[in-house]
């Protein structure tokens, strides 16, 4: 069985590589930590969310939207936050539009739901510890 440590990043196609930058940089607050060029031309950038966990931007994404979310394939990005009341102000602030408002989900953590420009789906998460996740870690140790 493979031994993993953690989740290094997830990589996702846009459209406009400014507008996506704007987006998870200044809006979101993710650090550009660094690019890669092929044959000459930008091909992605990475983004920092934390040391070790990152967003992976590739240019010259085909279509004017991610697909739906009952596509098969990637779903969504889920960041874990730690007060879902602040960062639905801060999104705000921010100028983003909540897809979905903060709700109780049904695994007991609050949600809210955002999209990026080219309507990749984000859901913000604030674990709760009496939530199903908290429980069935609890339960493991």
């Amino acid at each position: 069985m493979l031994t993993v440590s953690g989740l290094a990043h997830v990589a996702i196609r846009v459209t406009d590589i400014d507008r996506a930058l704007d987006f998870y940089i200044n809006k979101l607050g993710f650090e550009r930590l660094m690019h890669l060029d092929r044959d000459g031309k930008l091909w992605l950038v990475y983004l920092r969310v934390t040391d070790n966990q990152f967003v992976e931007l590739f240019l010259d994404g085909i279509g004017e939207r991610a697909p739906g979310a009952d596509t098969t394939g990637y779903n969504h990005l889920c960041l874990s936050v730690p007060d879902i009341e602040t960062s639905v102000t801060e999104l705000q602030a921010a100028g983003i539009d909540l897809t979905r408002p903060k709700v109780l989900g049904l695994d007991g953590n609050w949600q809210c739901w955002i999209e990026d420009p080219d309507g990749h789906r984000i859901e913000i998460m604030q674990m709760m510890p009496d939530s199903m996740q908290s429980k069935a870690i609890a339960a493991r140790l």
